[in-house]
């Protein structure tokens, strides 16, 4: 048994490599090998958003606060908000991030193949993000 305490594990600053705008991840699971499954609590400031990504296993999302947006590649844009739970399958090429005038939280739920939960890809432009 491992126990972390709260505030025991650093937040980091999301990436402008992976992210628009402000993000903040707080990692909630990194399971050592053999186990797969990673877990962060993702914060998103108005208007920062993911980059178009894909997951090799799929991703669950589930919101805690405020209210966001989500998308996957050919579908509307989808409003998302406390207690929604978000199921991306695997491969399925998707972003989700806050509203434009909002914040939103939300727990990331994935798993690993070979080490990697997720395949980064191209930002998703303002006009895509405001569905213009």
């Amino acid at each position: 048994m491992e126990i972390k305490r709260a505030g025991s594990q650093a937040s980091t600053v999301g990436s402008p490599e992976y992210f628009t705008g402000r993000v903040r991840i707080e990692p909630i699971i990194s399971a050592a090998d053999p186990a797969r499954v990673a877990a962060a609590n993702v914060t998103f400031e108005p208007g920062a958003r993911t980059t178009w990504h894909t997951h090799p296993l799929g991703q669950t999302i589930i919101v805690t606060a405020g209210f966001g947006r989500a998308q996957r590649e050919g579908g509307p844009i989808e409003e998302i908000r406390p207690g929604d739970i978000v199921w991306f399958e695997p491969g399925e090429k998707h972003w989700h991030g806050a509203g434009p005038e909002t914040a939103m939280t939300h727990i990331a739920i994935q798993e690993k193949l070979n080490g990697s939960p997720v395949d980064w890809l191209e930002p998703v432009t303002d006009a895509d993000y405001l569905g213009q």
